[in-house]
């Protein structure tokens, strides 16, 4: 790993982390501390950032690339949790408070990059700055609330309805996450997911034309 100080790409980094959507309003002096904290994590599609039963636990930013929780019971069958991608981040914040190992997977679903630095370290800083905790729990709370939705949803909504939430929910990833992860996160095969797709382009072709 190689702290973003010493990164040959830390300019471009540091304006990647300023987008991010939890960070993006800290202080210079906020920066500043938390800097030299963040390490450059680097994953080929498919590795795992976090491993499910894992109990050392990592804060992670995105700065390229997206990501999947991914929950898996004995028999190995898995279950997506939830996308996230550029500006996003992703945690095991909660376990860390509950003292329990990490319930989910955080897996690499393109090839990716990260800021991250070990919990202990990340909980420290936002000890120091309430403002950010704040922030930080009230997300975290979002993501647990997305998680549960979608969990949710694949009980209650048929499949074209689960396919038009996702859209509605989620259209800044709608062309990127590949089909065969796609199908799976709605639990849907993928010959399932194209035909629905197909017929979703269709009513829209036949709404754009009745619009005019």
């Amino acid at each position: 790993m190689t702290a973003i100080t010493n990164h040959p790409q830390r300019n471009t980094m540091r304006l990647q982390l300023r987008e991010n959507l939890l960070l993006k309003h800290m202080r210079q002096d906020q920066w500043e501390a938390l800097e030299p904290l963040l390490t450059v994590g680097e994953y080929r599609k498919g590795d795992r950032l976090a491993r499910q039963g894992d109990e050392e636990m990592l804060q992670f930013f995105i700065l390229e690339g997206m990501v999947k929780r991914v929950v898996s019971n004995p028999e190995g069958h898995e279950m997506i949790l939830r996308f996230a991608a550029e500006t996003e981040m992703d945690t095991s914040f909660a376990a860390w408070r509950l003292r329990t190992p990490i319930p989910y997977s955080i897996v690499a679903v393109t090839k990716v990059r990260t800021a991250e630095l070990p919990m202990p370290q990340w909980v420290e800083f936002l000890e120091r700055q309430p403002a950010i905790m704040s922030r930080f729990e009230y997300e975290v709370m979002k993501l647990m609330s997305e998680v549960m939705a979608h969990t949710i949803t694949l009980h209650l909504l048929d499949a074209q309805g689960r396919l038009l939430r996702f859209h509605r929910k989620h259209p800044e990833l709608a062309g990127r996450i590949p089909k065969k992860e796609l199908a799976a996160y709605l639990n849907l095969t993928p010959e399932t997911l194209s035909r629905l797709k197909q017929k979703l382009g269709r009513n829209q072709a036949i709404a754009r034309e009745n619009a005019r």
